[in-house]
């Protein structure tokens, strides 16, 4: 319940609420049978929980969450210090936090409660990269008999979470193959790393020795890398695939997850670099966002991922080529997010060819989730493994008639495309 400005008020707990209906019913049975050693009985039943409420944090109190996430890979660590109002004592305190898919507990949380805050230290795991939002936690006050609780409001903002392979970071050093010209704009031949200085940066995978700043790095002690204003040379479209398939509505969200990791850590890489990237999610319909570049851009991708869900239905495949025809020039490169796990898979990527774009596709396996719970030394699910997999190598085979694929098994690992995008392979029919 909440009370006006005061906030939500004192509660009583199930424990509480009987200590109070023990003490009515004492009160009720010494009515009735005029005894006064009942009477007395109740009076610590009501006692206690109204002691409790009398003891609860003043009206106003608040909760200030500052935090921050770090750790690599499936490692996901949270750190963070909850700053109390005057008044509030940190003692009777709890925390409670409700995990996005697919995070999930990797140890128990750990407090360190001083006066006046609060510093917490939660742990959890990555099963897959996801792009993922860890909502503001419940802050809940208990007295010491766990009689009664107040919620406390908690002021912050929600902690965005990231989780991609570690291979994008190499997508810095990639070229597009592709450049498509709007009107009014003039193609640019610019190519290598030179190009008027801007700022020293931290040294990442894929930096060439003459990008290192050596005299920087020996007093930071640490590798320092020149980073040059430059134009890149190449444009990109993504197509997320959110049409519901036979898998199931769990497997589908858990693909959705993977798939708009990648999405937004690709983007992200090229956008670092220049280049203008596009998205488009398809499922009944297609929702667009133009091609563009720079931090807006990078901002407007996240919203509109965070906000994707897998269809209800799924419509027909071409009225994605339709729609793109629409807002997108022809000849763009075109990297199509897909599991293809339906036939149709192959006739969406055969209409957007036919509509001028040059796809290609990143399919996450979902052999590797529906493996999960199999036994492989069971000589009866290793036959049924056998068969998911040469299903798949044939469903794979007729996309590749209409693109490239790249099959997507190992969920921590895009080295297959990047070794793509560096090496492309020469087109429809090829062989990786």
């Amino acid at each position: 319940m909440i009370g006006g400005s005061g906030g939500p008020r004192p509660r009583l707990t199930p424990r509480g609420g009987a200590l109070l209906l023990a003490g009515a019913i004492a009160v009720l049975l010494a009515l009735l049978l005029r005894d006064v050693a009942l009477l007395f009985l109740s009076v610590p039943l009501f006692a206690g929980p109204i002691a409790a409420i009398a003891g609860a944090p003043p009206a106003g109190s608040r909760a200030q969450l500052t935090w921050t996430s770090s750790g690599s890979g499936p490692s996901v660590d949270v750190d963070g210090t909850l700053r109390l109002s005057p008044g509030l004592d940190a003692g009777g305190l709890d925390l409670r936090t409700e995990l996005p898919v697919p995070l999930r507990a990797r140890s128990p949380p750990r407090w360190e409660r001083e006066p006046g805050e609060v510093r917490v230290h939660l742990s959890y795991v990555s099963k897959y990269p996801c792009l993922a939002i860890l909502p503001l936690p419940r802050v809940l006050w208990r007295d010491p008999l766990g009689l009664v609780e107040r919620a406390i409001p908690v002021e912050g903002s929600a902690l965005q979470l990231e989780r991609f392979p570690p291979e994008l970071a190499r997508l810095k050093a990639t070229r597009l193959r592709r450049t498509t010209v709007f009107p009014g704009e003039v193609l640019s031949r610019h190519r290598g790393g030179s190009g008027d200085f801007f700022a020293i940066r931290p040294s990442v995978p894929g930096d060439t020795p003459r990008q290192i700043n050596w005299a920087a790095s020996a007093r930071a002690g640490r590798w320092l890398a020149n980073e040059y204003l430059m134009e890149r040379t190449g444009d990109l479209l993504i197509v997320l695939d959110l049409r519901p398939t036979s898998l199931g509505a769990t497997h589908d969200a858990e693909l959705l997850s993977m798939a708009r990791s990648a999405a937004f850590g690709i983007a992200s890489a090229f956008l670092a670099e220049k280049a203008r990237v596009g998205l488009a999610t398809f499922a009944e319909y297609a929702e667009v966002l133009p091609l563009g570049s720079g931090r807006l851009q990078r901002f407007r991708l996240r919203r509109l991922l965070e906000a994707t869900r897998v269809g209800e239905a799924a419509g027909p495949p071409e009225r994605l080529g339709v729609s793109l025809s629409r807002h997108f020039p022809k000849g763009l490169g075109t990297l199509v997010i897909s599991s293809l796990s339906d036939e149709d898979g192959p006739l969406l990527l055969a209409h957007l060819r036919r509509r001028g774009f040059a796809p290609f596709v990143l399919a996450p396996s979902p052999v590797t989730l529906l493996t999960g719970s199999l036994a492989p030394q069971r000589r009866s699910e290793q036959l049924a493994l056998r068969l998911l997999r040469l299903a798949r190598r044939e469903r794979l085979a007729a996309a590749w008639k209409e693109a490239p694929v790249i099959e997507w098994e190992d969920y921590w690992s895009l080295a297959p495309l990047v070794r793509f995008l560096g090496r492309p392979a020469p087109g429809p029919g090829a062989t990786a």
